[in-house]
């Protein structure tokens, strides 16, 4: 176990191995993502329809659902460096596969490939921050980790775009290939080997953790969170043209204001959720809700919807931030298989989101209207939420 750091005034100093696993964070996270940008390549290269490419997003995702519990399961006796390594491995051969591939089905391959590395990377890493802090710091090094996938939709994504339409999509993932190779050999020399010895090495010890039904509410409200944010977020760049009448060219701007939102959001929300968790979660959960009525009820004005982009980005990933920290907290026996099933949920709503947004659409209800199905399932978040704060208190006054 990686000793607990701190500065010359006895405060805890987050960990160097923390910022590098973010860095590989932040490659994983462009692979994730980036792939949305170059669609229209894709589809002409492998001589595929864009519905047909946009699948390979759908594809992601179901993968990182089954496939992060799945290879965690299978790897939950293996030393945690091993498992980062393993995983960076198995993510440069996907990519790789992907850059090489000849056809649609090949590259739909590599991508169920990278993304269920992707899964067992992500667990692996966040068991290893927590081993890293004291429980009081908990949510600041999480959301660390988190700020790699965050600076991956502000820098990485837009990067990898430009890359794959200069050079071409494959350059995109030659270059991923590599950097997921650095980040391997970063770790290598940065992370410890072995784990801590109060870790549970079966799988028997780590599933026990998830009969708690506060930890499945908690997974709950992750999965009705993400799909809140996502069923708006996926359509914001036509509420932008459409309903604040803005020219495309300022689409990427709103965009860009998410991302910084995000960026301050993960940071203030990490570094409050130690201290006040419940005030975190609730606080995050209200001001998503709020942004969201501003863009159903005022997207047409131009400074509103860009202000509550700006807003919606700092808010969720606070939000994201602190109830990330509950699960690890509820399920503090298992953190590699909660990273697993933790990032199961985020991804079960980044694969709904966008699907119900896109029927609320279908229906002819308008722009606005994945804004106003996002403010509904937040509004669940945040009732699931006060009900899991309502069980907590009882619990400790049955006691």
């Amino acid at each position: 176990m990686s000793k607990i750091e701190t500065d010359r005034s006895g405060k805890m100093r987050i960990p160097r191995a923390v910022y590098v696993l973010s860095g590989a964070v932040f490659v994983l996270g462009t692979s994730e993502f980036g792939i949305a940008g170059l669609l229209p390549e894709i589809a002409t290269d492998l001589a595929v329809s864009l519905p047909s490419a946009g699948l390979l997003i759908s594809a992601y995702a179901i993968a990182m659902v089954i496939g992060a519990p799945a290879l965690t399961v299978l790897t939950l006796r293996m030393p945690r460096r091993a498992t980062l390594l393993g995983a960076l491995g198995l993510f440069v051969a996907g990519q790789v596969l992907g850059a090489l591939a000849g056809d649609y089905l090949t590259l739909l391959v590599a991508r169920v490939v990278t993304a269920a590395a992707t899964g067992a990377f992500w667990a692996a890493s966040a068991a290893v921050v927590l081993s890293m802090v004291d429980p009081a710091h908990r949510g600041r090094a999480l959301s660390l980790q988190m700020g790699g996938l965050t600076l991956a939709n502000v820098l990485g994504v837009p990067l990898g775009t430009l890359v794959g339409q200069q050079l071409g999509w494959r350059a995109t993932f030659w270059i991923l290939a590599a950097g997921a190779a650095l980040a391997a050999m970063a770790i290598a020399r940065a992370v410890a080997d072995g784990q801590p010895h109060s870790a549970p090495t079966g799988i028997r010890a780590e599933l026990r953790e998830f009969t708690s039904g506060r930890l499945w509410l908690a997974l709950g409200i992750i999965a009705v969170f993400q799909t809140a944010v996502m069923s708006c977020f996926s359509y914001l760049a036509p509420l932008i043209t459409e309903v604040a009448g803005f020219p495309a060219g300022v689409v990427p701007a709103a965009l860009a204001l998410f991302g910084v939102g995000s960026l301050i959001g993960v940071q203030v929300g990490g570094r409050l959720a130690d201290a006040h968790p419940w005030a975190t979660l609730h606080l995050g959960l209200a001001t998503v809700l709020l942004a969201l009525l501003a863009l159903a009820t005022a997207g047409a004005f131009g400074p509103v919807a860009l202000a509550a982009a700006l807003l919606l980005g700092a808010a969720a990933f606070a939000s994201a931030a602190s109830i990330n920290a509950r699960v690890f907290g509820l399920a503090s026996a298992a953190p590699r298989l909660a990273g697993a099933v933790s990032a199961s949920a985020f991804n079960i709503g980044a694969t709904l989101g966008p699907w119900l947004g896109g029927i609320t659409i279908t229906a002819g209800w308008g722009f606005r209207a994945p804004s106003w199905l996002g403010a509904v399932l937040v509004a669940v978040a945040l009732g699931l939420a006060l009900l899991s704060r309502a069980l907590d208190s009882r619990d400790r006054s049955d006691r």
